[in-house]
């Protein structure tokens, strides 16, 4: 098992909470945003910063929207969904580990933006996951 240190996690979280307000940002849209450090197999971000590239996936408000983790890890089935931005990077989004986050976890906007076509693909995707 690895040995996590919540304590620089809980530190960050804490400044990330005190922000005076979140960024402005779109569905489609890839942000690196500050995951934290979570329990088991949840997807941990990386760096000083708690890092993790996610896709905007359902935006509610100004505030929260759905996230999903991606990953530049080959990873096939129903739980994954494989795509390309600007037609050479892969990434493949963690469908599984979907969650509500606030846009203050967010730090930096990435250039690139998920096609439509491969943004409806990974809705179709993610509905079959859940019903």
């Amino acid at each position: 098992m690895v040995k996590k240190d919540f304590g620089k996690w809980i530190s960050a979280k804490e400044k990330i909470h005190n922000k005076k307000q979140g960024v402005f940002f779109h569905e489609r849209e890839i942000w690196f945003c500050s995951l934290g450090l979570n329990v088991g197999f949840e997807q941990d971000g990386k760096g000083n910063d708690f890092l993790r590239p996610v896709v905007v996936f359902k935006k509610f408000n100004n505030d929260i929207f759905l996230g999903i983790p991606l990953t530049k890890k080959d990873k096939n089935g129903k739980y994954y969904f494989d795509f390309y931005l600007n037609k050479k990077l892969k990434s493949v989004a963690i469908l599984s580990q979907i969650r509500l986050i606030d846009s203050k976890r967010l730090l930096y906007r990435r250039k690139e933006v998920i096609s439509k076509t491969d943004f409806e693909k990974m809705k179709k995707g993610l509905k079959k996951l859940i019903f």
